[in-house]
Formats: structure tokens, sequence, C-alpha cells
């Protein structure tokens, strides 16, 4: 695996982080108590949250083997990549074809910290981890690990899940999407989550209050706000769908009902 050149940022453990905040949600280990007390909150007024968390967690999983089974693609640009989870999108990927090669990117010093260990690729691949802020998106895309590993000549997969809820409007979330699209050749895929307030959104305004009370930046959005992601893109059955009916293979979760997940989830192909 190709590193970033870059040492690890101090830790703040003194506010929550929304990547260690999800770690927690999947019954991981790399969080601190500021991070487990703010999950805590989101739990008491939204208990399904782990439920989300991990049907977010089995889109990416079947978006992933969709891309590998029905393209040729075999590079992917996984942005807002969150504390390394088992099996990664390079581990699905390279089941089948070894030789996928993954840039995984994120700016949590935690997630650069664990990238190094975790973030191992077949020997026919290759993976390499970018320390970058999406709101910055010109820091990806020029980024030189980033043109060392994959051929942007060639098509990828980008992945934006559960990401863009954290980019409020004033951060331009449009054009931000829109830039990492058009750095990216015909025949490239868009796949990506979004939380969303449609199903429930009394329990959604009572969690944005603990992430904002946090210092974390958030925005859930509608599926017509959703859909606007994905302008100029050709969707891929069944089109944009909560992430439990989008081409379920059996491995829904129990309580997957569509306020528990509370997601909005698609893949789409760049024409």
């Amino acid at each position: 695996m190709a590193g970033t050149g870059h040492d690890a940022d101090p830790i703040d453990t003194t506010k929550p982080h929304s990547a260690r905040m999800y770690d927690y949600y999947l019954d991981g280990k790399d969080h601190y108590e500021v991070d487990q007390e703010a999950a805590a909150q989101v739990l008491a007024v939204f208990p399904s949250i782990k439920i989300c968390a991990r049907t977010n967690r089995q889109f990416m999983h079947r978006a992933t083997r969709w891309i590998t089974a029905h393209t040729d693609v075999r590079q992917f640009l996984d942005v807002g990549t969150g504390i390394p989870t088992q099996p990664n999108l390079h581990q699905i990927a390279q089941e089948t074809h070894p030789e996928s090669r993954v840039v995984y990117v994120d700016y949590d010093p935690v997630v650069l910290r664990h990238a190094q260990a975790l973030m191992r690729s077949k020997p026919e691949g290759r993976t390499a981890y970018i320390q970058a802020d999406v709101r910055e998106p010109e820091t990806i895309t020029s980024a030189e690990l980033l043109h060392q590993t994959l051929d942007l000549s060639r098509p990828v997969a980008l992945s934006l899940n559960a990401l863009l809820h954290f980019v409020p409007d004033e951060r331009r979330p449009y054009e931000i999407v829109q830039h990492l699209v058009d750095a990216l050749a015909p025949g490239s895929y868009l796949m990506m989550s979004h939380c969303t307030p449609d199903f429930d959104p009394e329990a959604w305004e009572k969690i944005l209050d603990v992430y904002r009370a946090g210092g974390i930046e958030i925005q859930v959005r509608s599926r017509k706000e959703v859909l606007g992601f994905f302008d100029g893109l050709e969707f891929v059955e069944p089109g944009l769908e909560v992430p439990h009916r989008w081409q379920p293979d059996g491995e829904t979760l129990s309580g997957a009902t569509d306020a528990a997940v509370s997601l909005y989830a698609g893949v789409a192909r760049k024409r």
C-alpha cells in the first residue's frame, strides 16, 4: 500500500467527530469517550442509528460488488473513507478482481493512523491513502498519489457514502461532486448514500441538534435534493432508493424499515 507522505495531526478528544461516532454505531473500538457520549445522545432520540449505519455499510458492499461484476471498472476513489472496518472497499473489489486499485481519502487523523495498518492490497492490485478534505476537492484531484495509483483516463468508481450530509449548502456540495465527477473519464460511476429526514423528520431535528452541539456541520436532504447530486448521470436500476431496497441480496437487517434506515442510495454512470 502507498502512504500519504503526511504525519498524523494531533487528535482532538475534547469534541466528538462524525467518523468516530460512526465507528461507535458499527460497534468499533476506535472512538473516545466524547464520541460515545454524543453517539449515546443520538441513540436516545433515534434508537435505530446502528441499523442505519450497518445498512449503509451493506449498500457499499453490494454497490462495489455490482461494479466489479457488471462493468470493466477496476479503479475506485473512496472519499470520506472513515475508520477502516472489515471488509474494506478494496477487499470487496479484490475478491473477484485482485488487480483492482483503490484510493482512499479522509481528513481525520484517526483514519490516517489506521490506514497504514489495515488497508492492505492484494499484490496484483494497489491501495493508497490521501489525507484531504472533500470540502477542498481540488486537493484530491490534484494529489500526486491519486495520479500515481489510478489512471484517470480510464473509468473510475467514485464512492461518496454517508459523507455529503456533513457538507452543508454553504460549503457548495453540488459543486464539489461536480468537480470530482468532471475529473473522471466517461464510463465512470458515482455510488453514493445520504441521510434524509423524509421518513422521520422529528427524530432528525433532534439528531441534528446533537451533532451541531458537538461542533459538527451537518445537513440532511430530501429525495429531490439528493437526486441533484446525480444530475447528468445515468442511474443503475433501481435508481435512487432506500439502501435496503437497492438490489437486495438477502442480507437485510432485522428492523431495517425506511424510517429506521433514513438514507437514500444510488449508483449512476457518467456518459
